[in-house]
């Protein structure tokens, strides 16, 4: 029976997946599909090439391309660094906004949705994902680099004195804490929401489809995408490099392992094989279980360190700290070093805030992965505090550890350490604890489990990337790129570029500041949207709106479009 205009509207069951899916367009639907791969033509082969073209100008033209990029993150620090503060303290107070907002009890994959991960797993892999090497790499070194050398935040604070190490560490944590969580945070509930609830690939373009519409498939997305491809592999290969110094020098410590190049190229070889393995094994069998192992071992480690370290003086340090950041945060988050006419900040707080919205496109896909069914307000107050409390914690244990050490008898040799080697500074802390040569083992092991899950994680998301959102792609595919970042961190530390490739995904942070920016309006635009059919739901009860075509707007439109 053919229906008439005149006929009332079908009263049917309410299906949300007539409104998932706001584009006629299917992720991966204009793949090439052979020899075991799925990819995304013009991304997949841009990104590959611009990447190799990088790195063969950075072996070939070693001296040259670090001057280039020494030059251009000394323009960016200096001539962008106020924007750049700016920025990251605007998407940390959005983010807290919409946490509090109407919008927050949107949810993320529907109003019926339900989480994939329990919340420890989901935890894991957030800590796992978004800081892991980093912590083990500079919880030692960053507060004693501080304390020896204080900026003029507050005032001339003497060197290597008490208000010295107390300013240390509350700079430690503003570097580590909320605001960087805030980017993570902006960009995974951009890319959760507009995959689970719009149906749109899990890719950055994805982001702007409120604005763009369409056109986010054709050259403006590509773009955003192959920025965001080498962006993540930019940093990635940065990160290993970091972590397999350490391991180095931790193996070092231990077994006399000499501190060399090759050996650390051995070691990536190595370690990759590792990630490769769970690259294979999936997301659920491969990264949540090593991230729950992660936490572990390294729940183990830090409670160690407080039981047979100055307990006390860290759990103080982690209460006074705490308390000290919280009450600095206005002033660090608008800091710019204006008045007092150093540097101090372009070498740190500039270079952190680039480094963490470099790696924005990759922890925030991989976190929308993993959050598919929380609340807006669950994600975001997730996100934001629980990997903030816990990096908190640990940097107190391992950083003020390290500051007990420098204010008391031990005073010198950890600041030795890491004026000489930053890598040593973890082991050379250790060295003054009980079980050295057990804890330096599992220091080692923490690192290569970081190395692992950052490497499989990084896999998956510019897997995602290049394969035109796919959520799953072929087995060989997600090798391919598993391996591809241990060759660029391996190539660029045989040919001494490191220092430029880090340079390098830092530089990327100020294109991704401003995308990052107009991500925000295109977010609430569709929010707002998102809001809108949920409340029109409500009110048409278990009516199904009426499909495109068949004469009569669907309800949902008509209350979008008001």
């Amino acid at each position: 029976m053919t229906r008439q205009k005149s006929d009332p509207p079908i009263q049917e069951p309410f299906d949300p997946s007539v409104y998932q899916s706001r584009s006629s367009r299917q992720p991966g639907d204009r793949n090439i599909t052979r020899y075991g791969f799925d990819f995304h033509p013009q991304v997949f082969f841009v990104s590959a090439g611009l990447i190799l073209l990088f790195v063969l100008v950075t072996l070939v033209f070693q001296e040259p391309a670090e001057a280039a990029f020494g030059a251009v993150q000394s323009f960016i620090a200096t001539a962008m660094g106020w924007f750049l503060i700016l920025s990251v303290s605007l998407y940390l107070g959005i983010a807290v906004l919409l946490a509090f907002s109407k919008f927050g009890k949107i949810r993320l994959g529907g109003q019926d949705a339900k989480p994939d991960f329990p919340t420890f797993a989901w935890v894991a892999m957030l800590m796992s994902a978004g800081m892991g090497i980093g912590l083990m790499f500079w919880s030692v070194a960053e507060p004693i680099f501080h304390f020896q050398d204080p900026p003029a935040l507050i005032g001339t604070i003497e060197p290597s004195s008490s208000a010295a190490a107390q300013q240390a560490l509350g700079i430690t944590f503003f570097h580590w804490g909320l605001h960087a969580w805030g980017i993570y945070a902006l960009v995974g509930l951009s890319l959760c929401f507009f995959t689970y609830n719009w149906g749109l690939p899990l890719t950055i373009r994805s982001v702007f489809y409120p604005i763009l519409g369409e056109r986010i498939y054709g050259w403006p997305g590509n773009v955003v995408d192959i920025l965001a491809v080498a962006s993540t592999l930019f940093g990635l290969a940065t990160s290993l490099g970091f972590g397999v110094q350490q391991v180095n020098a931790g193996l070092n410590f231990l077994f006399n392992l000499p501190i060399s190049v090759p050996v650390q190229v051995g070691l990536i070889a190595i370690i990759t094989g590792f990630a490769t393995a769970s690259v294979v094994s999936g997301l659920d069998a491969g990264v949540r279980r090593l991230s729950e192992l992660n936490m572990i071992l390294a729940a183990v480690f830090m409670t160690f360190v407080l039981l047979v370290g100055p307990t006390l003086f860290v759990l103080g340090t982690f209460v006074q700290t705490t308390g000290y950041y919280l009450a600095s945060l206005p002033t660090l988050s608008f800091w710019t070093e204006t008045f007092e006419g150093t540097s101090w900040q372009n070498s740190w707080t500039v270079f952190y805030w680039g480094w963490w919205i470099s790696w924005s496109p990759f922890v925030g896909i991989f976190i929308a992965r993993v959050s598919k069914g929380r609340t807006i307000r669950e994600f975001v107050l997730g996100v934001l505090l629980l990997p903030t409390a816990l990096t908190f914690l640990w940097m107190s244990v391992f950083g003020g550890t390290a500051m007990f050490m420098e204010l008391g008898d031990s005073a010198g040799i950890i600041g030795d350490a890491v004026g000489k080697n930053v890598a040593t500074a973890l082991f050379v802390m250790l060295q003054q604890l009980p079980l050295t040569g057990i804890t330096s083992f599992v220091g080692i092991v923490l690192v290569v489990v970081f190395f692992v899950t950052s490497s499989d994680s990084g896999s998956l998301v510019v897997d995602s990337l290049t394969s035109g959102g796919k959520l799953e792609s072929p087995v060989t595919q997600r090798v391919f790129w598993a391996i591809t970042e241990g060759v660029v961190a391996a190539v660029l530390l045989l040919g001494g570029g490191l220092q430029a490739l880090q340079t390098a995904s830092i530089t990327t942070g100020l294109p991704f500041a401003v995308v990052l920016l107009v991500m925000c309006y295109s977010l609430y635009r569709g929010l707002n949207q998102e809001l809108a059919m949920i409340e029109a739901k409500k009110l048409q009860g278990v009516a199904n709106p009426i499909p495109n075509g068949l004469g009569e707007k669907p309800l949902v439109e008509e209350a979008i479009a008001r």
